[in-house]
Order: structure tokens, then sequence, then C-alpha cells
């Protein structure tokens, strides 16, 4: 098993040429926890020193508070002298940083915590925010070739699942819940950029594993039932909405959404579907959906739900937990709710609400959960007989 202690092992150093892009140093979080320079994996430590620089590099150029660092190494329940440790495991962070080529002050203290300062071409995480952001913003302008360059470049970023090897820290399930629905929005802009270059017959694999995993997504359904429509296979459109509707029936109790069963109506009507104008408008009400998100990371006032009674409860960084058991950030005397019912986390970026496998299900705006979905502010969550609102605006009226 290997050691818990402060060692960063072998001693490495590397003197990279200036300018030179191979040498630059690379991290990397979308599979297992990677730097690498020059092509070259570098050793980073104890799995609790990994740990560490995983939640830096995931909020790069952000200051992540001590109490969230040491809440993610050890798992929310931090010894007596954890504090002394992880100022030593910074310490040892940045001697490899230095000998990897980067300066010194690349990972600086700044209030509430520290900071690793690095561009987003550094990291595979950042690399995915880009393309991502170009090719919503190449759809939203009616540019779907470069939109689905971008696209694919976003999802080629992807390894394997987030930090692989980390799986043991509880943060990385949240962590990973969230970044999976990135990308996920991503899977379906793209396909909904090669639909509108024309190339619908290219997507159909893809599009039916992904309704495998992730079931009860009907945009995902929807492109589709769209591409096998315009690969002129109707019949193999209708099926699938069936596939969807039986699917729902029998999981959750409920029909598809009026989006899919218009779309199924106008496949049976032979009607001509206008691919370019929505690929524009869902591009677009993403690209509004994230710019509402960002906002969370300068709020001056932590997120809360509020309860119906008016009791406000504050979300706790980056994971809050919900439960009946008194170990949970939030806990609630009810029943009807699980001991470790949800989780909602903060990636500074998006709010993810995820069922932890309760009895009674999570209901966002009246629809089941299986297992997350994305939150905005105002939404309305059901866990038990309690409901929630999400408020993420400071001063925002119940």
């Amino acid at each position: 098993m290997m050691s818990d202690g402060v060692g960063t092992g072998p001693a490495f150093a590397v003197s990279p040429t200036a300018g030179s892009e191979d040498d630059a140093v690379q991290f990397g979080v979308l599979g297992p926890l990677q730097m690498r320079v020059g092509g070259a994996s570098i050793p980073l430590g104890t799995p609790k020193q990994r740990a560490v620089l995983a939640v830096l590099v995931v909020n790069a150029n952000r200051p992540v508070a001590i109490d969230t660092l040491i809440g993610a190494a050890w798992d929310q329940r931090p010894p007596q002298g954890a504090r002394a440790t992880l100022h030593a495991y910074i310490s040892n962070l940045r001697r490899l940083l230095s000998g990897a080529g980067l300066d010194r002050t690349a990972l600086a203290s700044t209030p509430p915590g520290y900071q690793l300062t690095i561009a987003d071409d550094q990291y595979d995480f950042g690399r995915f925010v880009a393309e991502k952001n170009a090719g919503l913003q190449a759809a939203a302008a009616g540019h779907f070739e470069p939109a689905a360059r971008h696209l694919s470049a976003a999802l080629a970023q992807w390894r394997g699942p987030v930090l692989e090897d980390l799986r043991d820290f509880h943060f990385v399930e949240t962590l990973a819940a969230a970044l999976d629905e990135e990308k996920v929005v991503v899977h379906i802009a793209r396909a909904e950029a090669e639909i509108a270059s024309g190339r619908a017959h290219a997507v159909i694999t893809d599009l039916e594993a992904l309704t495998v995993t992730h079931g009860y997504r009907e945009p995902l359904w929807a492109q589709l039932m769209t591409a096998y429509y315009l690969a002129d296979r109707q019949s193999d459109a209708l099926d699938t909405y069936l596939r969807l509707k039986t699917l729902l029936a029998e999981d959750l109790g409920i029909d598809p959404g009026w989006t899919v069963r218009e779309l199924y109506e106008r496949i049976l009507r032979q009607e001509t579907l206008d691919v370019h104008k929505t690929a524009q408008v869902h591009a677009e009400d993403t690209i509004v959906a994230q710019s509402d998100n960002a906002i969370r990371v300068h709020r001056p006032t932590p997120a809360a739900l509020r309860g119906a009674d008016g009791q406000r409860y504050a979300l706790a960084g980056t994971a809050t937990r919900i439960g009946r058991s008194p170990d949970n950030d939030i806990v609630l005397s009810d029943a009807k709710v699980s001991r470790h019912h949800a989780v909602i986390t903060d990636d500074g970026t998006t709010f993810l609400i995820t069922d932890l496998g309760s009895a009674n299900g999570v209901r966002v705006l009246g629809r089941r959960i299986d297992p997350s979905t994305q939150l905005r502010d105002g939404d309305r969550i059901r866990i038990g007989d309690q409901e929630f609102t999400l408020e993420t605006e400071t001063g925002r009226a119940t």
C-alpha cells in the first residue's frame, strides 16, 4: 500500500527549452491525474498529495480555501495536524513544479488558501472549456463546421473517468458527476452541429451509446431521433421515441416531454426539420445558462437552499451532502429522507444535484432525477416531504 506520508519520492528536475511547447508543463484531470513535461509523466507523491494537486488544477487560477483542500484530502474528517501536513504537501508540490520548470510562485499563498496559476492550454479541463465555448459560439453564429471541430476537440481531451486513480476520495465522485454533466452537454451540442453540417449518419452510433448511459436525458434521444430521420431511417426514428416512452413509463411513471413528443409528431407527418435553427437556439441557450452560472464564481453571498418555512441552509463549498444522518452538511429529520440522500456540488461554474441512491428519490421542478441534473437559480427541489428553492443571487427574495 502507498504511504500517506509527505515525502515526494525520487528527486526530479527538468531543464525546459524556452518557448518549446513540447516541454511545457501539462496537467490532466479528465482521466487519471497526471503532470507531464515533454511527454514524460512526473511522479506526484502520495495519494493525499495528489488529491490536493487535483483540487488545485480543477480550480486553476482561482483561490482554493485551506479548509476545502483539507476536506478533500481527508474526506471531511481531518486528524489533528492536518493543516501542518497540508503545508508540507504544498511545499512538496512547489518543489515538483519548480523542478518541472514552473516558477515557484505558480503555486501561491492566496487568501483564503492557495492558487495554482497556469494557462488554460496547460491542463485538459482548461482546453475542454475553451474548445467547448468556441464550439458553442460558432454554433450560435450558424457556423456549424467549425463548431463541430471545436466540440470534437473538447471531447478529445478526455482520457477516461475523471481522476480515475483517486476514486477513493469522496470529492472525486461529486466532481466527476459535475464534469460528466458538462461532457454530456458537449456531446449534445456536437451532435447538433454534425447534423446541421449534413452528417446525421455519423452521430448515430455515439448517440445510441449515450442513451444507454444517460437514459433519462431527453435531448440525447431527440438528437438520435433527428439523426435517424435525416439519414432516411424514419422507422428507426419512430422506434427511438417508443423506446424512450417505454423507459420513462416503466422507470418513472411519466411521459416524454413536450419537445420530444412534438418531434415525434413531426416525423410521423414527414415534415422538414429546421436543424440549423434548432442548433443555433440550443447553443444560444447553453451560452446564456453558462453565463448565469459563471456569476457564481464571484458571488459575495454563498448559495443556499431555502425551505418552505423560510429557513436558509447555506451550501458548504464544493460539495453539500443532504440526508437524515447527522454527518451530513444539511440534516433533515424526515422519515422519507435516506441517511445519505443527495449531494449538491459546485465546481465554480455549475451547480449539480445527485441522488445518492436514496429510497424515495430527488425531484427537481417536479421530475425525479437519475442520478443527476444541473440546477439553476430558483429551481424547486423536493427531498422526502420537504421542498427547497435554490438561491444563488445575493438578497434574492423567496
